[in-house]
């Protein structure tokens, strides 16, 4: 493959990562005068976030109002649930054996200030507010995914008994769909200037706490990630579509994975996800489903980064962290953290309340682990929502059968 094709191919995931790497350079030399760059960073996540509510409801009212078959959506549905608990519990393994070989908070001396932590929801309160909100005007906020995802459905069934895309709603949906998907390609024109600068202004913010007491977490845990994505990336793709999906992940999948580790946030990255999934060849009325879905429920950087700050206050606190208990625990409240967890930059605050409450740690533990929450956020994200990519592509083989990829390409529907 010469210059040219290499260009052609991986334009944009380079002018993102150049964008990146530069506004990483300006934050190391200016620091918190880098901060001064934020509004640009800002202007383009509002944009994002702005479309992505409208682009959430209706992506997934369209792909539920134009199901035909329903059996096609119960498999969908069932197939998602089981790809998310399975490849949640291999996270859960990685991470349990690593931070038991290198325990991430060895040797580190860190002073505990006090801080006033809110008081824990219970589990039903939890899960009523996560599933429904108390007005209309609340399914306007991306704070709510998950009643809007739950809402879309119900519309979909709606529009679907009332004649699908032949009728007058079911055509506007579709409409309102390609229109969305249109601003979504003008705002992501945006992405390197904004990506850079939103960027400039992390490093220029928490550059230096990357060497000072949080450094050996961030070792254990930055690597880790790297490891799970050379490692279970291929595997998953190879599952979902043999040797050809490998090719069409590595071609595709980092523009959702560049943007995700830049803003720090998966909803933000649902737009490029689509595209993504559309250049792979994943039926669109699964990856409709699949990735709003996943950006707030499937979580492989979320899983991983909870154990391994579960594991941190252990060490802190000199406590042991072993046995079949405790690590059953951790694996619970990990995946509860990360269902929890909103879609928007810092979301993890609500999941580090509920680590700390459901283990019984002192209020002291959340400003540590908030901390710790905000230094790997960038790869969490970057592993949550690039595999919501690879799980749109093992959900498509589990529903359409082993060789979905080979005939999409056979029919002539995808470009090489």
């Amino acid at each position: 493959m010469n210059a040219k094709k290499i260009w052609d191919s991986y334009k944009f995931p380079l002018l993102l990562l150049a964008g990146i790497f530069t506004g990483a350079v300006i934050g190391i030399i200016f620091g918190e005068k880098a901060k001064v760059l934020a509004p640009l960073g800002d202007i383009f996540l509002n944009l994002m976030f702005t479309i992505v509510v409208p682009m959430v409801y209706v992506s997934i009212t369209t792909a539920v109002g134009n199901m035909v078959n329903m059996k096609r959506l119960g498999k969908i549905l069932g197939s998602l649930v089981c790809t998310f608990v399975v490849a949640g519990a291999f996270a859960a393994v990685l991470v349990l054996i690593v931070v038991n070989i290198w325990p991430p908070a060895a040797n580190t001396a860190i002073s505990m200030g006090s801080s006033e932590m809110a008081e824990a929801s219970s589990i039903s309160e939890m899960i009523v507010g996560a599933l429904t909100v108390d007005d209309f005007s609340g399914l306007m906020s991306r704070s709510n995914m998950l009643p809007i995802i739950v809402f879309a459905i119900m519309s979909g069934f709606a529009v679907a008994k009332c004649g699908g895309e032949d009728c007058w709603a079911g055509k506007l949906l579709n409409s309102l769909n390609n229109i969305i998907m249109l601003m979504v390609d003008m705002i992501m024109k945006l992405a390197p200037i904004g990506l850079g600068a939103y960027f400039a202004n992390l490093v220029g913010e928490f550059g230096p706490k990357l060497i000072g007491d949080y450094g050996r977490t961030m070792l254990v845990y930055y690597p880790m990630c790297a490891v799970y994505v050379l490692i279970f990336f291929p595997l998953y793709s190879y599952f979902a579509a043999g040797t050809l999906g490998i090719k069409r992940m590595l071609k595709h999948i980092f523009n959702p994975a560049v943007t995700a580790f830049a803003t720090q946030s998966s909803v933000a990255t649902l737009p490029v996800n689509m595209d993504a999934c559309k250049k792979i060849g994943v039926p669109e009325d699964i990856s409709n489903i699949v990735l709003p879905m996943g950006a707030t429920m499937h979580m492989y950087g979320s899983v991983l980064s909870a154990i391994t700050k579960i594991a941190f206050l252990f060490g802190v606190f000199q406590m042991p962290y072993t046995g079949a208990g405790t690590y059953a625990m951790s694996v619970v409240v990990a995946i509860l953290s990360a269902f929890v967890l909103s879609g928007a930059p810092g979301g993890g605050l609500v999941g580090e309340m509920l680590i700390v409450s459901l283990f019984g740690f002192p209020a002291e533990a959340f400003p540590l682990i908030a901390t710790i929450g905000f230094l790997v956020d960038p790869a969490a994200t970057c592993l949550n929502a690039s595999g919501d990519t690879i799980a749109s592509m093992i959900i498509a083989r589990l529903v359409e059968g082993k060789d979905w990829l080979e005939k999409r390409m056979a029919g002539g529907e995808l470009e090489a």
